[in-house]
Parts: structure tokens; sequence; C-alpha cells
């Protein structure tokens, strides 16, 4: 008997969740956290220079903040910290070793937002080029566009000296070819959260149990990794990566003694997207907003959810209306939960973290979800003279499934 990837959600992803398979919030535990109090930072004297970002930036910041403290531009000393994960071949969202799209292609996205001048360049499903952020500002240089995409955005960056290189590493190659062996290309195809007639995954009593199918799921895959040739310690990830597809990103804004602020957004999208697909990172106004009178704002998550609340802008504008850092994300995050009528079914596959910087050096970060599992908190990395990694202010208790939906890994599945 063989399952479909859609047959297999179907029968098992709620039998998981009852059984307690994974840590993801569910019934009592989806309910919003009680106002919590805002980040030290914006209770007491604002610091500036500062630096946010997204956590995988983290190992970016000293770099970075010791060049913006010196005098460097704010929107350079941003893309000094996005330029990191773009550059590591073994972050597999962001650019070189990004996870491809479905048919096997790294595409990749970009825009960022420069305060002092007011411009902003952008980039979408560009190939073959690895750092799309510093592609998004050649954007705003060298033309009178905003948004380049496709072919010609490629074109275009090589025109103005990047060169073309092999973004599909040996290792994120193998991950694809994992996923085409068990998976059809149904992943992103829908229906969406968003369609009407989606329906909650169910499980029906004829279906073999949960963790007898999750069991041998799991086991094919590790055995097809090995046939790979994917080495033992990388298999676990490589799965991982394969049944949830990855969907991260890197935000950083900056602000320097001056109040002058810059930001910029970066990211391969998500794993085994259909081609084609742009998410909300190089959309103006969604993944990345910034504003020289009131500040800058950035996402990562779900990126459709995001686009349709125009999110980034909507918390500076926000801002601009009075509202604190932490305020103004909450209530784009209200908004994301308003679309789904506050569908706990739906938004359980949701989540959204969005990292804020006001003009006088309040921040915050503030997530729909505490995170992805107890061992893998929503962060934002903060350097303002001191490098630190805090948790995200969450809107609801308990974490996030994958979408599409699958149940966890047991215990003893290993």
């Amino acid at each position: 008997m063989s399952f479909s990837r859609r047959d297999f959600v179907r029968t098992s992803v709620l039998g998981a969740i009852a059984a307690g398979v994974g840590t993801r919030a569910q019934g009592e535990d989806a309910k919003p956290n009680a106002p919590a109090q805002e980040h030290e930072a914006q209770s007491g004297p604002h610091k500036r220079p500062i630096i946010i970002c997204a956590n995988n930036g983290y190992a970016y910041l000293e770099d970075a903040f010791a060049f913006l403290k010196s005098g460097g531009d704010t929107l350079d000393a941003a893309l000094r910290v996005v330029k990191g994960p773009e550059d590591d071949p073994n972050d597999t969202s962001v650019g070189l070793g990004g996870i491809p799209n479905e048919e096997g292609v790294v595409e990749l996205d970009a825009c960022c937002m420069h305060g002092p001048t007011r411009r902003a360049g952008s980039v979408g499903g560009v190939r073959n080029i690895k750092n799309v952020s510093l592609v998004s500002k050649a954007v705003f240089e060298h033309t009178g566009h905003v948004m380049l995409v496709g072919e010609g955005a490629e074109r275009f960056a090589v025109a103005v000296g990047f060169p073309r290189e092999n973004l599909l590493t040996e290792h994120s190659r193998k991950i694809w070819l994992l996923w085409m062996e068990y998976h059809s290309n149904e992943d992103w195809w829908g229906p969406g959260l968003a369609d009407p007639h989606w329906q909650a995954p169910d499980r029906t009593p004829e279906a073999k149990p949960q963790s007898e199918l999750w069991e041998e799921r799991y086991r094919k895959l590790e055995q097809h990794a090995a046939e790979l040739g994917i080495a033992p310690e990388l298999r676990r990830d490589a799965i991982h990566q394969v049944l949830f597809p990855a969907t991260g990103t890197i935000h950083c804004s900056a602000l320097n003694e001056k109040g002058e602020i810059s930001g910029c957004t970066t990211t391969s999208g998500l794993g085994f997207k259909l081609p084609g697909r742009c998410g909300d990172s190089p959309i103006i106004g969604a993944g990345c907003y910034t504003d020289q009178d009131i500040g800058s704002a950035g996402a990562t998550g779900s990126g459709e959810e995001n686009i349709k609340v125009a999110g980034a802008h909507t918390i500076v504008e926000n801002m601009r209306h009075g509202m604190s850092p932490e305020e103004a994300g909450m209530d784009a995050l209200k908004r994301v939960v308003r679309n789904y009528n506050s569908d706990m079914n739906k938004l359980r596959f949701v989540d959204m973290t969005y990292y804020i910087l006001r003009k006088d050096g309040a921040y915050s970060g503030v997530s729909l979800w505490e995170g992805y599992s107890p061992s893998k908190p929503h962060k934002i990395a903060v350097h303002d003279g001191t490098r630190r990694a805090e948790k995200t202010v969450a809107m609801f208790k308990g974490y996030s499934q994958d979408f599409p939906p699958e149940p966890k890994v047991p215990e003893g599945v290993k």
C-alpha cells in the first residue's frame, strides 16, 4: 500500500497532534499571551548606533557594528550582516546552497531601503547570482527602477559586475533529489490555507497507526539518503528539509548615531516552491520597509500572509501614529489572525516574525508563535554595543506547525 504526501497528511497529522508527537500548540495552548513587557531598550534610554536582525545574522553583527560605529553607511552595515548567510553554503535558506524550487533551481529574492536618500531597490526570482541583497542596492544605484525580476535581473547583475555561479551545492542538490523521490509536485499547488475549500488534515479510522506510518516513511527516507551519499551526520537535517520545507530568510535594520536608518531582507524563499514564486522578501512594504522619519521593519515567516497585510509598511505607519515598536508589530500580527477569522485550525500552520527598529533606537521582535519548538524559539539578534539574542514577544503561546502539514518525528526515530 503506497501513500502520497496528501494521503499521508490527511490520515495522520491530527493523530500526531492528539498523540502529542511534537510540541505544536493546539487547543488550550493556542491562546494569546498576556500583554508582555516591552524589550528593555524601549523602557529606558535608547541606544544609537544599533543593529537588529534575524537570529541567523548573529555571527555577523560584530563586524557590521564596528563598521557602523566608525561612520559607515547604515545600509552598507545592514548588507554586511545579511551577506554572511548569503555566502554560507551551509545556510540552506539564503544565497549559496539555498534549497531549490521544485525543478531543482535556486531562485533568490531581496530588497533594501536606504533611509538617508529615501531610495529603494528590489530583485525577485534571480538565478545564478549569490548576493542578491547587493544586487537590490545596485538597482537604485544604476537604474531609474525599483524592482527587477527573473532573467532581466540576472542580466543586470552580470552587467554591473556580479559573477554568475552555480548556487546549487552538492548537499542541497541531494536534498532536492531526496524530496523528488518521496514527494510529487503537489506541495505548493494547493489548495492553500486561504482557499475557502481547504480542510484541516483529518485522520480516518482505517488508517494505520500514525506512529507506524511515520516510522515507515522516515526509514525509507533515511535509506534513500544513504543511497544518495548524504553523510550520516547530515541525514537527519536533510530529511527534515524534505518533510518541512524551509521558509528561512534574514532581515536586518541599522541605525547610526545621527538617526540615519536603513533596512534589507534577503532569502531563497520556500523550499521546493513553484518556479517563479516570490514571497514577501522582495516586496517593498511587506518583507522590508524603512522610513527615515520613523524607523524600519522587516519580516521572516509565512511570506504570502505577510504580503496580504503589507506587514513592514503597516508596522512603520503604526509607529508614525504613536504606537511603540511592540504594539506596532502586534497590530500587524492581529491583521494576519483577522484574515483567518481567528481560525486556529489554519493559524497553527502560519507563522510570522517581525523585526522592528524605531528611529530613536527603541526596538522589538514579535512573532505569531513562540517558535518552531521549545528548542527553537524565535529570536531577534541585537547589537547596540553589546551583542545578544533575545526571544521574541509572541502573540500565541505554543509552537507553529509546518506547512504543508506533516507530523513530527517521534522521539524514538533517529
